[in-house]
């Protein structure tokens, strides 16, 4: 089980949110909330809504109902540049790297909204431009030295294994600096020492850098390991939240997951 970490106060909270894709109800009524400092997983079925939730909070979907509040501010909806700059950072079920380009460069990417110089300063590279590109690189390298990646930081990322790949979209989003880190299954089509050391990662993100994190796992396993609370979809309802204890013992979230009638 996971250790107890202390958690604060509300920082992100959806109330009632439903999204539909024509006559498809993805989420119903969905209410979830997520606290500073803790990992708060979401489980479910295949097609449970579980990225669907993801892709709300980061404003990739527009919900039909219900409010979105980040850090006190409430709006109907959000979207990407807004979750972006305003400190929410995500992974992808499917790796969204560059794969021609270099690892450190693909973590630079990361930076982009660090970025204030003008395209005539970086052109000349003085003054701003060059105290940016200073701060962005010492960024970059921290990120590489807190993920143990330095011996692949110059090797296109489309030479490498799937599992260093992973770590390196992690490191991406790191480099942004985030307040909310949202993980789509991060340890998908990893063996067992890849996930070991992911798990290793996620946790040392959260204690070490305070990075408040939502966690989409199929492993349940790893969810009841580091998990400080779990919210369990089914067909795009709530049917379970609260401790993993507490999860694992509900008798709806047994059945979904057993195919049993309730």
């Amino acid at each position: 089980m996971s250790t107890a970490r202390s958690s604060g106060a509300v920082v992100l909270q959806l109330d009632n949110i439903s999204l539909s894709f024509g006559g498809v109800k993805a989420l119903t009524g969905i209410s979830f909330e997520v606290r500073e400092h803790e990992i708060r997983a979401i489980i479910g079925p295949n097609g449970a809504g579980k990225s669907s939730l993801l892709n709300v909070i980061n404003g990739v979907y527009h919900p039909q109902q219900g409010t979105i509040t980040f850090r006190g501010e409430v709006r109907r909806d959000m979207n990407t540049h807004r979750a972006a700059a305003q400190g929410i950072a995500r992974t992808f079920q499917n790796i969204a790297l560059f794969k021609g380009m270099s690892v450190l460069d693909n973590i630079l990417t990361g930076r982009n909204l660090r970025m204030r110089a003008t395209f005539i300063e970086q052109a000349i590279y003085l003054g701003r431009a060059r105290r940016e590109e200073i701060e962005n690189r010492r960024k970059v390298e921290e990120v590489i030295d807190f993920l143990e990646i330095q011996h692949i930081r110059k090797t296109p990322v489309g030479k490498l294994p799937y599992g260093l790949q992973k770590r390196v979209e992690l490191a991406r989003a790191l480099a942004a600096e985030p307040i909310l880190l949202l993980l789509d299954e991060p340890m998908a089509g990893m063996n067992v020492e890849e996930k070991q050391d992911m798990c290793r990662f996620v946790l040392d993100v959260n204690e070490q850098y305070g990075t408040t994190i939502v966690l989409i796992e199929h492993d349940m396993g790893v969810v009841m390991d580091i998990s400080d609370r779990v919210a369990v979809l089914d067909y795009g309802k709530k049917i379970g939240d609260g401790t993993p204890d507490e999860v694992r013992g509900n008798q709806a979230v047994i059945d979904a997951y057993l195919g049993v009638a309730n």
